[in-house]
């Protein structure tokens, strides 16, 4: 597919004005309750969305923190607040007190955009003493039903893709989390490149069912708007019922990541006809995938995975084309998108030559425009303004990229970001632990799995796993961070010059 095959506009709105020109009765999104929205619909509710902010003083470099599930009205939100002009920083529905107030402080958000209650947890309660703590913002419920005025209030629209517009947080490997400031420019460059390696098409239906709060469900809607095609929504992921709602809306594009595909695999393995008889594919990223997967899904489906590397400062820096090969598929995370530049550099800071391993660093136009901290930009970049990911890397024989391991001390539990350093903190500060190691294991259903590994202060009894868990749920750690399994150990292994020896506790417990 070439480029002239998708809609133009750098900036969302201007994505959407030239979709609605285009096909403005083509379904935009449809839900798993079958409610659907064509583009038409979706920007008369953006702009009557957009004067009921407005009317709250919402406008032009207005931050915005919100914390939706993935709804229609997100989807909506999203548009409205473009409209405006606003900087939008979406957070993951789970985030707790700890990451909301951190976030909410850190971007001096205007207004704290939440649901009453969601799953079982009440998100009003927790964002109000939050916004009360922060000079100027406020709460606003949102339950399926977002604020409504009149459009023909509303002032022109005045784009800019280079202005900050969007903050996306990321655990990253400190223990607050990072804000990426980002662009409608960068997000667009990444949908579109995305959309071309998938051959995307007005036909095509993708399925988005994780946290539409993450840069990668922001990044669909650029690409539904770009080429036309449909989004398949589901508030939460579900390992069975997900895959009956794609199969009823047949999916083409059956993402997004290796817990999700396994899902598809064991309902596919289940059913006596095929599930999904139209796909094509199945996008992923986020954690790691084993290579046999690729395989066992192109088996049981006849579609490859078209799996791709990035990171929230950098999303979807290199991915795989419809056109690659399986073994390809299976071994590497695809060539470069356009525009990239990689660039692998050794421990000795000598480039990296052919075959050889080395820190993935880059240059990209989806590359973020420094953390909203910028203390934090020297160590991010170096000298020559490349990207340091952090993550290892090799190049094969037809230019894709294979990951081969991690310089940064983070756990990849289903595509999250887990930080061990904070795990750590927190569990130091517990009386009955003298050490501790917070540590990555392989796990086939999530990519990682987090293990606290201990060592028992003199004089007291060893923790046991419930009261681990206890104590950090007390200290107000998300549920998603929590670890799945502990060890005990005399003493916690170190280098003569004090860092601890996490390679050799893997190669312990990986088993």
């Amino acid at each position: 597919m070439t480029e002239h095959s998708r809609l133009a506009g750098q900036t969302l709105w201007d994505l959407i004005d030239a979709r609605v020109a285009a096909t403005p009765d083509a379904v935009l999104a449809v839900d798993e309750t079958g409610r659907r929205v064509t583009f038409a619909e979706y920007a008369e509710a953006a702009e009557r969305a957009a004067a009921g902010f407005a009317a709250m003083g919402i406008g032009e470099g207005s931050v915005v923190t919100w914390q939706l599930p993935t709804w229609i009205e997100s989807l909506v939100l999203v548009a409205a607040l473009s409209r405006l002009g606003a900087v939008q920083n979406p957070v993951l529905p789970i985030y707790r007190e700890r990451e909301v107030a951190f976030v909410t402080a850190q971007a001096s958000a205007r207004l704290l955009v939440v649901p009453s209650e969601w799953r079982g947890f009440d998100f009003e309660a927790m964002a109000t003493p939050i916004a009360a703590a922060n000079d100027g913002c406020s709460v606003l419920v949102v339950d399926r039903q977002l604020p409504d005025g009149d459009p023909s209030t509303l002032t022109p629209v005045a784009p800019s893709a280079d202005a900050i517009r969007w903050l996306f947080y990321t655990s990253g490997t400190t223990a607050d989390p990072k804000g990426a400031r980002h662009t409608d420019a960068s997000i667009a460059a990444v949908a579109a490149a995305m959309g071309d390696r998938m051959a995307c098409s007005a036909d095509d239906r993708s399925a988005l069912v994780f946290p539409f709060t993450h840069i990668g469900g922001i990044t669909w809607l650029f690409t539904a708007l770009q080429f036309g095609c449909s989004l398949i929504l589901m508030e939460a992921f579900h390992p069975t019922e997900t895959p009956e709602v794609l199969s009823r809306n047949d999916v083409t594009l059956a993402g997004s990541g290796t817990p999700f595909h396994m899902a598809y695999l064991a309902a596919q393995k289940a059913a006596s006809a095929p599930i999904f008889p139209s796909v094509r594919g199945f996008p992923g990223g986020g954690a790691p995938k084993p290579p046999q997967l690729v395989h066992d899904i192109r088996e049981a489906f006849g579609a490859p995975v078209l799996s791709g590397y990035g990171l929230t400062e950098a999303p979807i820096l290199t991915m795989a084309s419809i056109a690659d090969g399986d073994d390809e598929l299976a071994r590497s995370e695809g060539k470069p998108m356009p525009g990239v530049e990689i660039r692998l550099v050794r421990p000795d800071g000598v480039v990296a030559g052919p075959g050889e391993e080395g820190e993935i660093r880059a240059k990209a136009p989806q590359l973020m425009k420094g953390y909203l901290d910028s203390s934090l930009d020297a160590d991010a970049f170096d000298a020559d303004g490349y990207f340091r990911t952090g993550d290892l890397g090799r190049f094969d024989d037809e230019g894709n990229v294979i990951i081969t391991g991690r310089l940064k001390d983070i756990i990849i539990r289903k595509g999250e970001n887990i930080s061990a350093k904070e795990l750590e903190d927190m569990l130091f500060r517990h009386p009955a632990i003298a050490d501790v190691a917070v540590i990555g294991l392989p796990d086939a259903a999530s990519g990682e799995r987090a293990c606290a590994v201990v060592q028992t202060a003199p004089g007291a009894d060893p923790i046991t796993f419930e009261a681990m868990v206890d104590y950090l749920r007390t200290e107000g750690l998300m549920v998603q961070k929590l670890p799945e399994q502990i060890e005990h150990v005399d003493v916690i292994p170190r280098n003569p010059a004090g860092k601890i020896l996490k390679q050799d506790l893997r190669a312990r417990y990986a088993d």
